[in-house]
Order: structure tokens, then sequence, then C-alpha cells
């Protein structure tokens, strides 16, 4: 998926969920940024990111690489970064 440039010092959010057995790696470009999600047969499990290295004002895609075992979905959006604690409690509530 692609993502448009956007505002000097504003985070990249990347949303992914996922559910079937396997682990999908998430991809962020041009900022070389990347992680993993563990999915599991019988839950959803979610991811929420803030990306804020340099180069996501830029555009760029985000990319996914997963089995076919499992279903995923991704939400990119932009915004300011977060503290930690927003963080914490957006991934509890997920």
């Amino acid at each position: 998926m692609e993502f448009d440039k956007g505002k000097k010092g504003d985070a990249l959010i990347v949303a992914v969920r996922c559910q079937g057995k396997g682990t999908i790696d998430v991809i962020v470009r041009p900022a070389e940024v990347s992680f993993p999600l563990h999915c599991l047969d019988d839950e959803v499990s979610t991811a929420y990111n803030q990306v804020g290295v340099s180069g996501v004002e830029n555009e760029g895609t985000v990319s996914v690489e997963a089995p076919s075992t499992v279903r995923w979905s991704m939400t990119i959006g932009r915004g300011e970064a977060a503290a930690d604690e927003d963080l914490a409690q957006a991934e509890s509530s997920t």
C-alpha cells in the first residue's frame, strides 16, 4: 500500500491485524523499517506501530509478506507521535 508525503515531525502510524497460524512481516519503505507480527489460529492479533524515523515524512509504501494460512488487514495514517502511555492504552483496548 502506498502512503503520501506528510508533515515533517509527524509519525507514520501502521496498524495491522491478523488471524491464522503464521508470522507476517511488515516492511516500510523508504525508511527501511520492518516488524514481525505473530498470528494465531484462534484469535485476532493486532500490532499498532508508530514510525518516527527520518524518511517517513516522504511518500512510500508499506508491504506485508504473509503465508497463505494468514488473513490480515492494515490501516496507515499520520499524526503527532503519541506518548508511550497513550500507545499502551491503545494496544490494551484492541
